[in-house]
């Protein structure tokens, strides 16, 4: 979408199948990893007026704008970008490492070489849709019980290039500040976190936020071993294996 900035930006609505807290994960975990040095295109909030639905003539996209009206999610549009090809794209083992770590610490599981989730732009790679990090959110009576979790790496798109977990962590942990973790919850708008199961308002959910996660960070001794012998999966690569049938005869 363009916004009246004049800037186009991929935009996530809270109006979708997966609600507003895949828009709270996504602001939370990119304002981290962009505090943290980490490359993650502008996040910024977009006021969707659900009158654009009227012109639109797919009845999916418009039920969905329909849905959507108030605050959105905006991302910055990196206009020719190309997704992430880990064979013809080859990542520093130190970003392969601090990407690594930054994803057990938000619990990312949605970067698998099945679907890195990164795209390539003017010669960089770019972290892109973090929805799925912060599983906690999901069960905030089970929270406590993942802080010390240990990450499967194994499927993760990165571990292949024998990522430096243990350098990022010595530069990346003494960065995630209690301070930088309330800052990026602040950044999540009242109406995402408002009528939260368990909460009494917005601000004790953004403060159950930074716990989990400062907790997360503390705990790190519990999931960082198995991060750093993590080895990636055995994948099946015989030729042939994925040719339609008339094709093999």
């Amino acid at each position: 979408m363009e916004a009246d900035d004049l800037g186009s930006y991929v935009v996530k609505f809270h109006g979708a199948g997966q609600g507003r807290k895949t828009l709270v994960a996504e602001i939370i975990s990119g304002s981290v990893a962009r505090a943290i040095g980490l490359p993650v295109p502008e996040l910024v909030a977009i006021e969707v007026d659900p009158v654009l639905g009227r012109a639109e003539p797919d009845q999916e996209v418009q039920d969905l704008l329909r849905a959507s009206g108030g605050l959105n999610l905006g991302m910055d549009y990196l206009p020719g970008a190309l997704d992430f090809d880990p064979a013809a794209f080859p990542l520093d083992a130190a970003l392969g490492g601090r990407v690594l770590w930054f994803d057990a610490l938000v619990g990312n599981v949605d970067r698998s070489w099945r679907n890195p989730n990164m795209l390539q732009w003017h010669g960089r790679a770019y972290l892109i849709d973090h929805g799925a990090s912060l599983t906690f959110h999901h069960n905030w009576p089970g929270a406590p019980n993942a802080v010390a979790r240990e990450y499967d790496a194994k499927d993760h798109v990165l571990v292949e290039f024998a990522p430096h977990v243990e350098k990022a962590d010595a530069e990346l942990a003494p960065m995630v500040t209690p301070d930088l973790l309330r800052e990026a919850a602040e950044r999540v708008p009242d109406e995402w976190l408002a009528g939260e199961e368990g909460f009494d308002g917005p601000e004790q959910v953004r403060r159950a936020y930074t716990e989990q996660l400062d907790a997360r960070l503390r705990a790190r001794a519990g999931w960082l071993p198995a991060l750093a012998a993590a080895r990636p999966a055995v994948r099946e690569t015989r030729p042939g294996r994925n040719r339609p049938d008339w094709l093999a005869r």
